[in-house]
C-alpha cells in the first residue's frame, strides 16, 4: 500500500503509539540554509544522513547511491522495505523532503514527511527524547529497487531543454536563479537553465515550517502539473520539496540530483544569467 506523501503530527503520533512506523531524523542544513531549529528527538528515532547515505565515488554533494549501498545503510537501521517509514527534521520540511524521494526513489512506497517536523509534533504533544536511538544489533535485510522514473540526469535534463519534453522548475532563490549573488558554492558559474522556471522553495513551506500544497503555486511559476517536470536546486535537496509538492497534487516528478553543484560547475552546459 503506498502511503500519502504528507502526515500530519497527529496522524504520525497515532502511528507511534501504535509502533506501527519507523521514524528518521533525516535533519540537514548548510550554511546558507535555515538557522530556526527544535532541539531533541523523536523517541525510536535514528539518525538519517543525506552526508554519509550518498554515493562515496562521485564529487557531487550527496548524490544518491546505489541500490546496494542504499540497502546496507538502510538494513543498518533495521528497516525493511515492508516498513512504514516517518521522516522528519527539525527545520520543518527542509531536508526530509530529500530523504523521502530517496526511498520513493528505491522503490519504498510506504513513506511520508511529517508535515512541520519536530515543531509540529512537540506542538500536537508528542514526547521527545534527549538523544537518538541507537541502531540494532543487527542488520534487517532489505531490498531496493531503483525507480528510473524519478531521477533525472545531466543527459535528461540536456534533452528536457533542447526537445521540451520535461518542464524544468528551480527550487533556489530568485537571487541565485537570476544570477544577482555568487554561488554560495565556489567554482559555479550563475544563472539558471534555458527554459527553467523559478519557484523558491521558501515559498512553499508555510511559517510554521509546513507544506502548503496549492497547485496554484506551479501554475504562478508557469508549470503546468499535467506534463511532465523535472526539478532542480543547488545539490538535490530543495528540489525534492518540489517533487513532494508535484506528487501531492497528483504529478510524479524527477528530481535532477546532481543540480547546480553538477549544472552549473561545468562550462559545456547551457545557462542563462539575464541580470548578471
Amino acid at each position: 500500500m503506498t502511503l500519502r506523501p504528507l502526515i500530519s503530527a497527529a496522524e504520525a503520533l497515532d502511528l507511534f503509539s501504535k509502533n506501527a512506523a519507523r521514524f528518521l531524523d533525516a535533519s540537514w542544513t548548510f550554511a546558507a540554509g535555515p538557522s530556526a531549529l527544535a532541539d531533541g528527538f523523536i523517541p525510536r528515532s535514528q539518525r538519517f544522513d543525506i552526508d554519509t547515505i550518498k554515493d562515496e565515488t562521485s564529487p557531487l554533494p550527496h548524490m544518491l547511491p546505489d541500490e546496494r549501498v542504499f540497502a546496507a545503510h538502510v538494513g543498518a537501521l533495521g528497516i525493511s522495505a515492508s516498513d512504514t517509514v516517518i521522516v522528519w527534521d527539525r527545520y520543518g520540511n527542509f531536508s526530509a523532503p530529500r530523504a523521502w524521494w530517496m526511498f520513493k526513489a528505491m522503490g519504498h512506497n510506504r513513506v511520508a514527511v511529517l508535515d512541520g517536523g519536530l515543531t509540529a509534533w512537540m506542538e500536537a504533544g508528542g514526547p521527545v527524547d534527549d538523544h537518538p536511538a541507537l541502531p540494532p544489533e543487527r542488520a534487517t535485510f532489505y531490498e531496493a529497487r531503483l525507480q528510473p522514473d524519478r531521477i533525472a540526469d545531466r543527459a535528461s535534463v540536456l534533452d528536457a531543454i533542447q526537445t521540451g519534453s520535461h518542464q524544468i522548475a528551480d527550487a533556489r532563490g530568485a537571487a541565485r536563479f537570476y544570477a544577482r549573488v555568487p554561488e554560495p558554492r565556489p567554482g559555479m558559474r550563475g544563472g539558471h537553465m534555458p527554459g527553467a522556471r523559478h519557484l523558491h522553495y521558501a515559498g512553499i513551506i508555510g511559517d510554521r515550517g509546513q507544506i502548503n500544497a496549492q497547485a496554484n503555486l506551479f501554475d504562478d511559476a508557469g508549470l503546468d502539473l499535467s506534463e511532465p517536470l523535472i526539478t532542480t536546486c543547488g545539490s538535490g535537496v530543495t528540489a525534492c520539496i518540489l517533487a513532494l509538492t508535484a506528487e501531492l497534487n497528483g504529478r510524479v516528478a524527477r528530481v535532477y540530483d546532481g543540480s547546480w553543484s553538477e549544472w552549473g560547475a561545468r562550462d559545456d552546459t547551457p545557462i542563462v544569467t539575464p541580470d548578471a
